[in-house]
């Protein structure tokens, strides 16, 4: 039976538009039942895959296809029903005839509901289809079935038999020699009687009735297989209990009905519910059905293999609390409370479920109340999808996406740079080539050669400089490896000895002794070359230059900070280009503006950052922070 669950599709629900469609068309994909999305002029918008594999549909051009393609909707029902749908009005559940696409006449069961966009104009339809035509198939003959017997109980045409004990004479009506298949003027007898039953079970079963009615007086019911006299098997249900007089046994009455129509009916309904078992089984989503307290009744394979049990007993009558950890279990029953007394399902909502192990999985989960034929809630059925590879994914994605943009904006500052510093060459040697040529006086000539020559080592400079930074953003093999940071500052300080007297700096170093940092080994040099030399050749001109070396540790980075007592900076103003290429803040001639924007580089390719505390006149304070987590 279909259980209606676009209760919530109406005015309030989220239309299906934007970057939100291809999301709901994964989900309405997915949808158990057979659903589709119809526009105003009925043309198919999106569909399950439950409607195209109930309906044997052609999968991949049914989108755009006009409903009456589908399925035959020239019905005045139907179609009165699709009317007032598109007028807004919700319709009832019903069940028609109608012909597929394939032209075979089949019973359905359909609901369809206006579908709303965010203004509340309706823009479709919403229909819900299930075959039922096995089911009213089985139902009228269950029907026919059920006549025939209320025919035979009120005209006594269930057959009847009587044994005399005392001539032990069995008899029968003409209604069970016809269930037997003999002529009317037929002599039964027990022995006789017991060879109809089909060998085996059903002849075991007789005999050992028979005996204990004879001998103990029981009475007995049973359904029997037997072969008739022209050697068909059917099944029948015979029924018989002592007879007594006046306390004293007379012998034996009872009755016999052929069953077999009941009985192929109940195979085949058993067969439908091994069947829907085994559709249920091979789903690859979680599925269960709670009562009213929470309590798992069902539960498919699935779920079974997520909680870690063989058997689907071990679960049953369980509830989130005996599974899961107390808080999660209480975030369920507050979503199961909600669903079945508001009878507002729970479609696609993302959850995290964390079993007592400390295990946690992230689910895509429905929640759908279940109804009584009094309309009251009697239980819900889940819905369970595992998404936490696609989760993981997101997460990798989003983290790419992250590091192409931030190297996309590298990019485009890189091609600025290079396009504007060698434009400016450009500009200045054709400049100075125009001048040269017009230029007759010697001496002035020469002047302009001289010019040329240093604009020529000028854009050597330059091409050295964008060389370096490309090398450093373009090197993915770059191998961190431990390195002893005293020894190197030591190292560095040794390379700059004559630089570091002559004037007169002095290196404090905090550090403590064999502390290991996980960096590249040429970068650290050069970083701390960089900020060494920067700290001497911006010192303040009142006092001789002091340069702190120290390591602090937080939980997730080892920041060393390299303190000066230099000129300082005035961030306000210089701040955000700090680090830019080209960039010098002093009237310093020997500054060329290419040496923090390297070391920055340098640090972000061991996947650390850097930033400045500063202050004009009292010095700058630059603090590195290395993550040797990764």
């Amino acid at each position: 039976m279909l259980n209606n669950p676009f209760t919530l599709v109406g005015k309030y629900d989220v239309v299906l538009q934007g970057s939100q469609t291809n999301i709901n068309n994964y989900l309405i994909k997915q949808l158990p039942k057979s659903t589709v999305f119809l526009d105003t002029k009925l043309n198919v918008v999106y569909a399950s895959d439950s409607l195209v594999q109930e309906f044997n549909l052609p999968k991949s051009t049914i989108l755009g296809l006009p409903i009456s393609e589908l399925f035959d909707t020239s019905d005045l029902e139907w179609s009165a029903s699709m009317k007032a749908c598109l007028e807004g009005l919700n319709q009832e559940k019903e069940i028609q005839q109608i012909t597929d696409c394939t032209n075979c006449t089949i019973w359905v069961e359909y609901i369809m509901i206006p579908w709303y966009d965010q203004s509340e104009n309706v823009i479709g339809i919403i229909l819900q289809l299930e075959d039922v035509s096995n089911r009213i198939l089985r139902e009228l003959e269950q029907d026919k079935l059920k006549m025939h017997l209320r025919e035979k109980s009120e005209i006594a045409n269930i057959g009847s038999w009587e044994y005399d004990h005392e001539t032990q004479k069995l008899s029968w009506c003409n209604t069970t020699k016809k269930i037997h298949e003999v002529a009317d003027d037929y002599q039964p007898n027990i022995d006789k009687a017991i060879l109809f039953y089909k060998e085996g079970y059903s002849r075991n079963t007789i005999s050992l009735a028979l005996f204990k009615a004879l001998e103990n007086k029981q009475a007995w019911n049973e359904k029997l297989q037997l072969i008739t006299a022209s050697g068909k098997e059917i099944w029948v249900n015979a029924a018989g209990k002592p007879l007594f007089q006046n306390g004293i046994y007379k012998g034996l009455i009872g009755t016999f009905q052929d069953i077999t129509d009941y009985v192929m009916s109940e195979t085949k309904t058993k067969e439908s519910e091994h069947l829907l078992r085994t559709v249920i089984d091979s789903l690859p989503l979680n599925v269960y059905i709670k009562d009213l307290d929470s309590k798992k009744v069902l539960v498919n394979k699935s779920e079974c293999d997520y909680l870690g049990v063989d058997d689907p007993k071990e679960l049953l009558g369980k509830s989130d609390f005996d599974l899961y950890d107390k808080d999660m279990a209480q975030i369920s029953r507050d979503e199961d409370l909600e669903v079945m007394e508001f009878q507002r399902p729970i479609l696609g909502r993302e959850t995290t479920s964390v079993k007592k192990d400390g295990t946690s999985t992230t689910f895509l989960t429905s929640k759908i109340p279940l109804n009584d034929d009094d309309d009251k809630p009697y239980g819900l059925l889940g819905i369970s999808l595992d998404i936490s590879d696609l989760k993981q994914k997101e997460h990798e994605l989003r983290d790419l996406i992250n590091v192409t943009s931030l190297q996309n904006k590298k990019l485009i500052n890189f091609a600025h740079i290079v396009s504007h510093n060698l434009r400016s060459h450009s500009a200045n040697f054709s400049m100075l080539l125009d001048f040269l040529v017009k230029e007759v006086d010697e001496d002035e000539r020469e002047n302009i050669i001289r010019m040329l020559t240093e604009a020529s080592d000028g854009l050597l400079e330059t091409l050295e400089n964008l060389n370096e930074v490309v090398a450093i953003s373009t090197n993915t093999n770059i191998e961190k490896k431990p390195v002893d940071l005293g020894r190197l500052i030591t190292k560095v300080e040794q390379n700059l000895t004559g630089f570091l007297q002559t004037n007169k700096a002095d290196i404090i170093n905090e550090i403590p002794k064999n502390t290991s940092l996980n960096v590249v080994p040429a970068y650290m040099e050069s970083i701390l070359m960089n900020f060494i030399t920067n700290a001497v050749k911006y010192k303040h001109p009142d006092r001789e230059p002091i340069i702190r070396l120290s390591l602090t540790k937080n939980d997730k980075d080892t920041i060393l900070s390299i303190e000066d007592n230099g000129m300082g900076i005035d961030l306000n103003k210089y701040g955000d280009k700090l680090f830019g290429m080209y960039k010098t803040f002093h009237n310093n001639q020997d500054a060329r503006g290419i040496g923090l924007y390297i070391t920055k580089n340098q640090i972000e390719a061991m996947n650390g950052r850097v930033i400045a505390c500063s202050e004009v006149g009292e010095g700058t304070t630059f603090k590195i922070y290395f993550d040797e987590t990764n």
